[in-house]
């Protein structure tokens, strides 16, 4: 399997989306942590099944993304922090897929949960390895950062207005006559300080490849 990791070659910049959700802690965390809400809202991905617990917490998966004429079937494993000393909350992730037609290969990433006075901030930076090669990485990686920040605003209005996200399928952002559709501009696509990465968490480090 391919691997993102030990490249010395330039590279893309990994992806960073980030969004404020003015809804409490645990909502946000259930919305995000059960795969079953998380597939609801995260248009990445069309199914994630647990299949096995990880030593210390967290657990391994199966996930789909269906397409058109094909379902892509990959692994990955991910583990989560509820409570750290700087009062945020984490999410560390590894996915791979050994599916050819997969335009992302192997993979890491995190979710960040910061306190933001009555709502929270909600951040993820990831990168993986192109399924397709780095040339037309060029034209996926813009289009999967696009996918994941419009993901990001339905989840956020999922949260603050209890729209289901099944109200906004994928088709309505072509909609901009729909009032109050989900809009990937509503997030923040740079890293605050010099990477993406940087406010990934330690166990990340320590999260073993699916």
């Amino acid at each position: 399997m391919r691997t993102p990791e030990g490249r010395q070659r330039r590279r893309a910049a990994p992806i960073f989306v980030s969004i404020r959700i003015d809804a409490p802690w645990e909502r946000v965390w259930q919305l995000t942590q059960d795969p079953a809400a998380h597939v609801r809202w995260d248009a990445r991905f069309s199914a994630i099944v647990p299949t096995a617990s990880l030593p210390g917490g967290g657990y391994r998966f199966r996930y789909e993304r269906r397409v058109p004429g094909r379902t892509i079937v990959g692994v990955g494993a991910t583990i989560g922090e509820r409570e750290r000393p700087d009062g945020t909350r984490t999410s560390a992730l590894r996915f791979d897929t050994d599916d050819a037609l997969s335009p992302l290969g192997a993979g890491r990433g995190y979710w960040r949960y910061v306190p933001d006075g009555d709502g929270v901030v909600f951040s993820t930076g990831y990168d993986y390895e192109p399924g397709w090669g780095r040339l037309l990485d060029r034209l996926v990686r813009p289009a999967i950062g696009w996918l994941t920040a419009w993901s990001f605003d339905r989840l956020r209005l999922w949260a603050e207005q209890g729209a289901a996200p099944e109200r906004w399928p994928l088709a309505t952002a072509l909609q901009p006559w729909r009032a109050g559709r989900p809009r990937a501009g509503r997030c923040r696509r740079r890293a605050p300080g010099a990477h993406a990465f940087a406010g990934a968490p330690a166990t990340l480090a320590d999260l073993a490849a699916p």
